[in-house]
């Protein structure tokens, strides 16, 4: 079991909810954790309820932790500052409705492209824990709520990124994947004829994406962007291929409306 430590840090930048928690959010904070304290502990302009340490990280060690332990910076209860601009399902700002968990992991965009670190096994079990304990506590979070900030910031956002084992957390009975077979079929049928553009967006509306109903080239490459960095991670382009639709329509199929 992991410590959670609630004493060590503690963040100001919050305020009170606004409504019920239904969703849960996954971050990465893009830098080292003497950066990710000072950012979320420290500064006024961001915050998040948990921490996920990386024990890997020189700067977690050096400021005297020998053990991933989670910091928890905003009580559950409270309003922290980790959506910005928002919306899931017909939900928006979702700093009202979400808990937000922040995972140590210095991703960057290096020579135009993006470089996902991997997650340490000892950080990705620590958050398990997490998860599962959270999830006890708020029944309403449903798997389709369990959400990578991209998935709600279309186009602003790429955290957790491609790198972030999310099947591996559906398998410990957090968030929702897609079955393999029913992949299989569709992308059979969808490899002899593809989806309208148009039916693909609705899906990906069903599913829970704010996608307005006219978007734009950029938009569009945006929300499929998010869809593969979520479920389809070896490739992220934000193409449609036959693959992408053939998750999406899984996952429709697996978790309806």
């Amino acid at each position: 079991m992991y410590t959670i430590d609630s004493t060590t840090y503690r963040s100001k930048a919050f305020n009170q909810r606004k409504g019920e928690v239904r969703f849960l959010l996954l971050h990465y904070t893009a830098v080292n954790f003497n950066g990710s304290i000072n950012a979320l502990a420290k500064g006024d302009a961001v915050s998040a309820h948990y921490l996920v340490p990386d024990p890997l990280d020189a700067s977690y060690r050096k400021a005297g932790f020998d053990e991933v332990r989670l910091f928890q910076l905003v009580d559950e209860p409270q309003r922290a500052w980790h959506a910005g601009v928002s919306a899931w399902a017909g939900h928006s700002g979702l700093n009202d409705t979400a808990i937000g968990i922040e995972l140590v992991n210095q991703a960057a965009v290096r020579n135009g492209q993006f470089v996902f670190p991997a997650y340490p096994a000892q950080q990705i079990a620590a958050l398990t824990q997490l998860c599962q304990e959270i999830l006890q506590r708020y029944p309403a979070i449903s798997p389709t709520a369990v959400l990578a900030h991209s998935d709600v910031s279309i186009g602003r956002k790429s955290d957790p990124g491609a790198a972030f084992p999310w099947q591996a957390l559906h398998q410990a009975g957090i968030g929702a994947w897609y079955e393999e077979a029913r992949k299989v079929h569709y992308q059979a049928i969808f490899a002899q004829q593809m989806p309208e553009l148009a039916q693909v967006l609705d899906r990906l509306r069903q599913y829970g994406y704010s996608v307005p109903e006219q978007p734009d080239d950029a938009f569009v490459r945006g929300v499929l962007r998010a869809f593969q960095l979520h479920f389809r991670p070896a490739d992220y382009s934000g193409r449609l291929d036959s693959e992408t639709a053939a998750i999406l329509y899984a996952l429709v199929e697996r978790y309806p409306v």
